[in-house]
């Protein structure tokens, strides 16, 4: 349900904390304020308009930089004080040029299941450009684009006979294989997640407006 900026609850200094967050991998990028009037230019603009603390002026993100964010959507929270930008970034969040201003960690029991995609996606883009003697990775970017289509096409294989056994264990592992080999060969031909994800919302989006018809 959607709500008139009015009918939030700003602090007393008549202002919002907003989470800024990647709308392609979830990662959250910042956290900053804003106020009505930075939050209906970015409304307006459908980029992220904060308001400084310590100099009580509005800004735009990447204004100077160029490392802008593109707003997807603003969500508000059950108490309506508190808001989460879903964006696109154009360069990184940090001033200090990180991806995220939460670079630094406090404490790790485990790593967060949704970092295990990109943390693969960038190992092995790494050994695309830095290959390393020895590596399986490296091998594959070595011998070309024939021989990841074979691993390619041999883990799809056991991945319909595990799926025959009815073996649970068995099939996630074999599916874990060919989700590996079909990121090896995303690198190798220069497709990348979020093209995926673009193409899966397309489609998406398509099948329901069909329904809507």
């Amino acid at each position: 349900m959607a709500i008139n900026i009015d009918e939030l609850i700003y602090d007393e200094n008549g202002l919002l904390p907003a989470i800024v967050q990647d709308a392609a991998t979830g990662k959250v990028l910042t956290l900053a304020y804003m106020n009505k009037a930075s939050l209906q230019k970015t409304i307006e603009t459908e980029e992220t308009w904060f308001y400084s603390r310590s100099r009580q002026t509005l800004w735009n993100k990447g204004e100077t930089s160029g490392n802008k964010q593109q707003v997807k959507q603003i969500s508000y929270d059950c108490d309506k004080d508190a808001l989460l930008v879903q964006v696109t970034p154009l360069g990184p969040a940090c001033h200090t040029g990180e991806e995220t201003c939460f670079n630094q960690t406090l404490q790790t029991n485990e790593l967060p299941v949704q970092e295990i995609i990109p943390q693969i996606i960038d190992k092995i883009r790494d050994r695309h450009k830095n290959p390393l003697e020895g590596a399986y990775t490296t091998y594959l970017f070595e011998k070309g684009a024939d021989k990841i289509l074979k691993k390619v096409g041999e883990e799809t294989s056991e991945v319909i006979i595990a799926a025959k056994n009815q073996n649970k264990a068995e099939l996630t592992a074999e599916i874990s294989d060919l989700t590996y080999h079909v990121l090896v060969l995303m690198e190798e031909v220069g497709v990348t997640l979020d093209d995926i994800k673009e193409e899966l919302m397309k489609r998406h989006l398509e099948k329901e407006g069909q329904k809507r018809e």
